[in-house]
């Protein structure tokens, strides 16, 4: 079994948002195509309420708005009230789309009142993974589907490995996002949380923000090298050099494309 992460410190958590906020539209660019992936698996239907849980800047409540339609609803969930400002200013004028700030763990809406829940890399960090499903359990239909998308191990994830090892920082690896490495563990989870006819599929995608600046932008703010930046910025002047030279080094500088290797989940209520 892997142990829960810890909840993040307020402050650690306040310099995650800023820093996602930073680059959301190149971080949407990265994202987006492992986002649809589980959005496909889910498959929305035309006047469902569906809730996207860690929506942050809100790129991906967008993709489910225009799946369910004006006779729809998606909720937009995320624990940085930073996020969530973005993401109203993004949905604008939807009729199908709010948002609600606060832990995913703790959301609170009626009884069997939904119809999917939906995650890009959104699941991993709660402080009791069963607590947090069994909730999102007790608010679905009994026809209700749930899909999301999480990180597999940091061995296989060359878009993680290669900056924290280019950067020589791999010690200080924070293990929260690939607390859903082992597909027994993510299995014992969902099933304790009472969902059933579980599915856990390997996804490898070549991903990309960009050009050599693009992609060091995002990763010198987010994503594990990101977060030990953000906390020991001392660490940064020695830290960016050697990732713009591991990235040159990829021989495209123009599109950079790192491996990205993830789990498509799915199960039912």
């Amino acid at each position: 079994m892997v142990p829960p992460p810890q909840n993040p410190n307020p402050q650690a958590g306040v310099l995650a948002a800023q820093a996602w906020a930073d680059v959301r539209e190149l971080l949407d660019l990265q994202l987006s195509p492992l986002g649809l992936r589980a959005i496909n698996a889910l498959s929305p239907r035309p006047g469902e309420v569906i809730v996207d849980i860690g929506c942050g800047a809100g790129q991906t409540v967008l993709q489910l708005a225009q799946r369910v339609g004006p006779g729809g609803q998606v909720i937009g969930v995320d624990i940085a009230p930073l996020l969530v400002t973005l993401a109203r200013q993004r949905g604008e004028g939807l009729s199908q789309v709010s948002f609600i700030a606060c832990d995913a763990q703790q959301l609170d809406l009626p009884k069997e009142s939904v119809d999917g829940f939906f995650s890009r890399f959104g699941v991993m960090a709660f402080a009791d993974p069963i607590a947090a499903f069994s909730n999102f359990h007790r608010m679905m239909r009994p026809s209700g589907r749930l899909a999301f998308v999480c990180w597999r191990s940091l061995t296989e994830n060359e878009l993680d490995l290669l900056p924290l090892r280019a950067a020589g920082l791999e010690a200080l690896l924070d293990p929260t996002p690939f607390s859903f490495a082992k597909p027994d563990y993510l299995r014992t989870v969902l099933q304790a949380s009472g969902f059933q006819q579980i599915s856990i599929t390997a996804h490898d995608e070549k991903v990309s923000s960009g050009d050599v600046d693009a992609m060091a932008t995002v990763l010198l703010k987010v994503g594990p090298l990101g977060k030990i930046l953000r906390e020991k910025p001392e660490l940064r002047p020695a830290a960016e050099p050697r990732l713009r030279a591991a990235l040159d080094a990829r021989g495209a500088r123009s599109h950079v494309v790192l491996t990205a290797a993830t789990w498509i989940v799915t199960a039912r209520a």
